[in-house]
């Protein structure tokens, strides 16, 4: 087939095949929002079971469960609400909106890192209205993209929003993970689920959603000490496209090891991270040869991030990010700890020697404190004592062990400094945070693993997905729903559905041609047929999806194979 109109016939397999179709469609359906039919549910189930095994096999990374509502103060502290903006316009003529940065990709890549009065001018230059062909634009303006709610009833509720991201919820368990951890790093935490980006002009059907599956991990690190891996060994050769604006500007091919030792990757701890996502898409099915990293210019960095990579894959859309790979830095930490006035987002360094350092410290005057606090003036002078962050200015509040919090002037206190041996010190955490889109990447898998061919003089189709990945394990086929071979093929299901981790169905409707099409369209890799030499001697016929052989096999060694993935060894 020609690749002429590939997309189309993709996407039509799509909703024939119950993978991916549009949301609440019998009432014309809603851009943004799509549904994982019964075949595409179970491959999404099983990439994002993928992604957790792949991080879990670490060993110093844990699975988290938060809520998709977030407090707006939670928000605030972050930095969404006021920074997690996209610019919009609307056109003149027909009233449609836009995400403004859309409008003028063709003429500026990297749009949506422009200020709004160059996308305005780049506006006036020469873009269009996709609906009605007008240029005629209202100023560019942001618009924050998250849903908002009310947590609680009417006039009492909380404002809040769901989640535009899943980090937030793991930096707030920060002080579990910690302990959890023994008070030692480096440490992650991985967390998947729903993300929710009340887009501008959702695009590219499973590209730009307004509910979207996540999947995010958080990793804490000390900046002294970044973990560091031996990625000299790698033997894979990749395409980097580093900072525009930096001294490795330009494309270039070279192994992880090389683009680290070179500069190329800054951080060590975002360089296994890279490679560690490489390893990830290859082996869900993602074609390496169109895998790329490219490097975020100075003005198209989040407001959280020092560095920051995306993963982009190459399909049908063109080259898609799939991966944000970030060095947040402490932003996130300090942001929640200066917000919330909690001290519980820090970490320990112990000091190989213990050091001298000079401290500040506040003494209570205690003929002022004791007539002003009376009875609390106790815990006010232990509260200073133990304050080691000396506010720069007065009044200033101190919260005191019973909880209460007083207003401390200047009058109250002494200032010394004192010279002590400290065998440590707290400190915030760096944190590095791969981000992946699952749809994104279910979308690539899907249309890198669709194959067209002839059969028969019949335009063929299927899905070379990796197995693991497809939505079931195997098909079992009896020849006919008789003779005591149906009876034999649900045997043979129910017994390869025991089995941990596998799964099979039974298909006896039309003629064996078409479902052995039926099952290789939607990426099952392997078809056991059954037939009268099966009620025989208990062998069976195995298909393999990609390239049509048949073998004949016992169904023990069946079961022994697709519980240990080695189908391959019975041809």
């Amino acid at each position: 087939m020609s690749d002429e109109g590939r997309i189309d016939r993709l996407t039509s397999m799509l909703r024939r095949r119950g993978i991916i179709l549009p949301a609440f469609e019998i009432y014309g359906g809603v851009s943004g929002l799509i549904d994982y039919g019964p075949v595409g549910a179970s491959i999404r189930r099983r990439v994002v079971q993928s992604w957790v095994d792949h991080w879990l096999s670490h060993g110093d990374i844990v699975e988290i469960d938060s809520p998709t509502v977030t407090p707006e103060t939670v928000l605030i502290a972050s930095g969404h609400v006021g920074e997690f903006n996209d610019l919009m316009t609307e056109c003149k003529s027909c009233n449609s909106i836009f995400r403004a940065d859309h409008l003028v990709e063709e003429q500026y890549p990297n749009a949506d890192s422009l200020p709004a009065e160059e996308i305005d001018k780049l506006l006036e230059n020469g873009a269009n209205c996709p609906n009605c062909s007008e240029n005629a634009w209202t100023p560019a303006k942001p618009m924050n993209l998250m849903f908002s709610t009310k947590i609680g009833a009417m006039s009492a509720g909380r404002t809040a929003y769901m989640r535009p991201e899943t980090a937030q919820g793991m930096f707030m368990l920060f002080p579990a993970l910690y302990r959890h951890y023994r008070q030692k790093l480096p440490f992650g935490a991985i967390q998947t689920g729903k993300g929710y980006r009340n887009e501008i002009s959702p695009r590219q059907g499973m590209i730009r959603l307004r509910e979207f599956n996540m999947a995010e991990l958080e990793y804490f690190i000390d900046p002294e000490k970044p973990p560091t891996a031996d990625l000299n060994r790698r033997t894979e050769i990749i395409l980097l496209i580093p900072d525009p604006d930096g001294p490795h500007s330009g494309e270039t091919r070279m192994g992880f090891g090389a683009a680290l030792d070179s500069g190329i990757v800054r951080h060590p701890t975002v360089a296994w991270f890279l490679a560690r996502t490489w390893d990830f898409l290859v082996n869900v099915g993602i074609d390496p040869e169109r895998i790329r990293f490219r490097q975020h210019a100075s003005t198209e960095m989040a407001h959280y991030a020092e560095d920051c990579w995306d993963c982009e894959i190459n399909g049908e859309h063109g080259w898609i990010e799939c991966v944000g790979i970030a060095n947040r830095t402490c932003h996130d930490l300090l942001s929640h700890e200066k917000k919330s006035n909690s001290k519980g987002l820090r970490a320990w360094r112990q000091f190989s020697v213990p050091r001298s350092q000079k401290l500040d410290r506040l003494t209570a005057i205690g003929s002022v404190v004791g007539p002003y606090f009376r009875g609390e003036s106790g815990l006010v002078t232990a509260a200073l004592e133990e304050l080691s962050d000396i506010p720069e200015s007065f009044p200033f509040k101190l919260t005191l062990s019973n909880g209460n919090v007083v207003s401390i002037d200047e009058n109250m206190v002494e200032r010394r400094k004192e010279v002590v041996n400290v065998s440590g010190e707290w400190f915030t955490p760096h944190v590095i945070e791969p981000a992946f889109g699952i749809d994104r990447i279910i979308w690539h898998i899907l249309d890198h693993s669709y194959q067209e061919s002839e059969k028969e003089g019949e335009d063929y189709t299927f899905l070379r997905l990796p197995e693991g990945i497809s939505s079931v394990d195997c098909v079992v086929l009896p020849l006919f729903d008789k003779d005591g071979m149906g009876e034999l093929a649900k045997e043979i299901t129910k017994a390869i559905n025991s089995l941990p981790h596998r799964n099979a169905e039974m298909d006896s409707s039309k003629s064996i041609g078409r479902r052995y099409a039926r099952a290789d369209e939607i990426g099952v890799p392997w078809a056991l047929t059954i037939d009268h030499t099966s009620l025989e001697d208990g062998s069976v016929t195995i298909r393999r999806r990609d390239d049509q052989v048949q073998v004949r096999a016992f169904v023990d060694e069946i079961i022994s194979n697709l519980l240990a993935g080695t189908m391959h060894s019975l041809f």
